[in-house]
């Protein structure tokens, strides 16, 4: 085959790449990277992450006989390329579409795909659970776990690594290094180094001589191991990782082929314990723009692949995002105690706009959100007022330190809660989903929900002058609803809503971001004759009863409408009037939640439509409710 003609059209598996030459899975590499440019351009997404591992993903299929030897991507933003090679290339411009291809992956997708990955760190962990899986069953096949840098800042990782280190289970890690780099020179005799001591001869020695030293006295013994150790510490860095009970390689250049290839061929063939492959690579490698960028385009929207211009919808209103960092930069202007914690997502939570502006007082904690938690809680035990922004998504991930660290010592942490809601494109990894119901049944939590950019302002003023406990307010992404913006946030009373609009027959009562949903459907119920009152619950917990009374008291029909999971605002009203003795007096309440199921990725409005949480079923609930619904006519709610 000549080297020129193009090779990618006809890789439709991994296999089909086991029988090229070196140089042609260097061509086979840049038509792939040129593909994975291509396609985010057309769709956007995450693109620098998977430039930055495309040599090492055609080495990875070339070499182990995947989908028999097992191959987990760490968060999955870096697996285009990976995705173009597994029989999924025709799809590939449906990434993070409707129906389309996850933007992660999915077990559901291909048997590529072993483990569904999108929250980071998680692979180590899945990885070793089916090294002994394999041990158990008596099989031989391979288990090879990529994680980034970034990703190994969590301490699930290292959880994972020193799990793994007491074990004898075969499992294959390559830490996907791009905060670094290697001189030529150094990189040249790292390679070098990096063959010799992966080869079956250096790992043979080196199991006689650990046998034989075992032979001897204890200290000679641990002399001798001591020696080795440092001595191989000092030339590839590898000591942390050997001590964790990995045999460390490395660093190689996970760019260069010929370095790539005879390590992982040596690792193949190795058969005892776990093995870490200090791989070093560039993220956004092969694309100008996204070497250039400060981000290395890790997230784009579509872009032009010749200028790298990213195509940007025009905003109507600023983001919650933005309206959030902005009003607290105004709070931390007026007290010198507000702080500001990210776990890895400074850009994300807007707090890179507030690092800019307090830059001793912004703290990102790397992929920990746990450690994030209870640093913040260590900063509220000093008279500080932390703001610990995070997605709703990756709260979860902090949930004991949340009721152990915070709740029930009574500190005054405020969580910043991004992304509630149906989130869009990323689906359903990153869906906030969940935040009301298991921070709602913590005794001593506040819950405020943002029902416009507005409202977002008062939140932050008050959370920063509630001291008297936990406290959460939550906000969707994107942008906001066009209201009047105030110049400074006022303080709101603590579990008080508000009417938004007064009507007589029907009740809608709103927690979130669904209040504007809300007033377009009361329109519409207006329209057909049925005056309607809409309300904002602002919050949750401690809930307004008075608010909620009034409202069971004077309608007809009672409708609780929020962007989440069942057993949240609309459960704490039913309790609440329950409670009362209220739930008899003649008015028909019925609770509006995301739906009991995980949502796919799509357009935000095409989710809240499958949801039946968009304007038109909500009229649709009114109006069955009220028993004059014509199911023909009118859509109702799945």
């Amino acid at each position: 085959m000549a080297v020129d003609t193009p090779l990618l059209d006809g890789i439709g598996q991994p296999a089909d790449l086991r029988d090229l030459t070196t140089d042609q899975l260097r061509q086979v590499a840049d038509e792939l990277r040129a593909e994975t440019i291509d396609a985010v351009s057309v769709t956007g997404g995450h693109l620098g992450a998977g430039l930055g591992v495309v040599e090492l993903t055609v080495a990875l299929h070339h070499v182990f006989d995947t989908p028999a030897d097992r191959l987990i991507w760490d968060v999955g933003h870096q697996a285009y390329p990976h995705k173009i090679l597994t029989g999924r290339r025709d799809r590939i411009r449906t990434l993070r579409q409707g129906g389309g291809l996850s933007g992660f992956t999915k077990r559901s997708e291909s048997p590529y795909d072993p483990f569904g990955a999108a929250h980071s760190s998680t692979s180590i962990s899945a990885g070793l659970g089916m090294a002994v899986a394999r041990d158990l069953a008596g099989r031989d096949n391979n288990v090879v776990c990529v994680i980034g840098d970034g990703a190994m800042s969590a301490g699930m990782a290292y959880e994972a690594m020193n799990n793994a280190g007491s074990k004898d289970s075969r499992l294959i890690v390559i830490l996907n290094d791009n905060d670094m780099s290697i001189a030529p020179p150094v990189g040249a005799m790292s390679a070098y180094l990096s063959r010799l001591i992966s080869s079956r001869t250096y790992r043979s020695l080196r199991t006689l001589m650990r046998d034989l030293s075992d032979k001897f006295p204890r200290p000679f013994k641990n002399a001798a191991r001591r020696a080795e150790e440092y001595a191989r510490g000092m030339v590839t860095g590898g000591t942390l990782f050997e001590e964790l009970g990995f045999f460390y390689i490395g660093p190689i250049d996970g760019h260069n082929l010929d370095h790539l290839l005879p390590v992982l061929r040596n690792v193949k063939r190795a058969k005892e314990g776990p093995i870490l492959i200090h791989c070093v690579t560039q993220k956004g490698k092969g694309y100008t723009h996204a070497e250039k960028a400060s981000d290395k385009y890790h997230g784009v929207s579509k872009f032009d692949v010749v200028t790298g211009t990213q195509v940007k919808a025009k905003a109507n209103a600023p983001s919650y995002t933005r309206v959030f960092a902005d009003n607290l930069i105004k709070a931390a202007e007026a007290d010198d105690k507000v702080v500001a914690v990210t776990a890895a997502m400074p850009s994300g939570t807007g707090l890179n706009l507030f690092a800019e502006r307090f830059p001793d007082r912004c703290f990102d904690v790397g992929i920990a959100e746990q450690h994030a938690v209870t640093f913040s809680a260590g900063l509220a035990t000093e008279g500080y007022r932390p703001f610990a922004a995070i997605y709703s998504t990756f709260l979860q991930r902090a949930y004991d330190q949340i009721v152990h660290d915070v709740a029930i010592q009574k500190l005054p942490v405020r969580f910043a809660i991004d992304r509630a809601g149906l989130v869009g494109a990323d689906g359903q990894t990153h869906a906030g989903a969940f935040d009301i119901a298991y921070l709602g049944c913590l005794p001593g939590m506040v819950l405020m929900a943002a029902g416009d950019e507005a409202e977002l302002c008062h939140m932050v003023a008050t959370a920063a002058a509630y001291d008297e406990g936990p406290l959460a307010f939550r906000y969707p992404r994107g942008e906001g609803v066009g209201v009047d913006m105030p110049e400074r946030g006022e303080l709101l009373d603590i579990g008080r809503g508000r009417i938004v609009r007064e009507g007589t027959k029907v009740a809608l009562l709103s927690y979130g971001g669904r209040l504007q949903t809300c007033l377009d459907a009361a329109e519409e119920l207006a329209a057909r004759g049925l005056s309607t009152t809409v309300a904002d619950a602002r919050f949750a917990k401690p809930l307004d009863e008075d608010l909620v009374r009034r409202l069971v008291l004077n309608h007809e029909v009672l409708i609780t409408v929020e962007e989440g999971s069942i057993g949240g605002f609309g459960s704490f009203v039913l309790h609440s009037l329950a409670r009362q003795g209220l739930l008899d007096r003649g008015v028909t309440i019925r609770p509006m939640t995301l739906p009991d199921r995980f949502q796919d990725h799509d357009k935000p409005a095409l989710q809240y439509e499958s949801a039946g949480l968009d304007s038109e079923h909500v009229v649709a609930e009114v109006l069955a409710t009220l028993g004059v619904a014509d199911p023909a006519e009118m859509p109702v709610r799945a």
